[in-house]
């Protein structure tokens, strides 16, 4: 007999906070900005993960989604910004390691 388990709102929940700690972990071990750059991205997209998650399971309508929209136009915004300062950031330096930042004086 074959089992067909449902996915229900703990699956989504659980995959969203793996997301979040994977992408916390990425951007607490790596040096260069892209890595930490990457790390933020993981965690948007696993609060995205849950804001779908609750508006699926959530008799209403469709708050998470509509959410979930911004935050995505919230990220491509912020990875727009960020690579820009990440281009400025190696052509003064050379590099994109992010203990070298602590040269920045202002």
């Amino acid at each position: 007999m074959l089992f067909l388990a449902t996915i229900g709102l703990t699956h989504y929940l659980v995959l969203g906070a793996m997301v979040f700690c994977i992408g916390i972990w990425v951007m607490a071990s790596k040096r260069n900005m892209i890595g930490v750059l990457i790390g933020v991205e993981l965690v948007l997209n696993a609060s995205n993960i849950n804001l779908v998650a609750f508006s699926r399971y959530q008799t209403g309508g469709f708050d998470g989604q509509v959410f979930a929209l911004f935050v995505i136009v919230l990220a491509a915004a912020e990875a727009a910004i960020a690579i820009a300062i990440v281009m400025n950031f190696y052509k003064n330096f050379a590099s994109v390691d992010v203990d070298k930042g602590t040269q920045l004086s202002g």
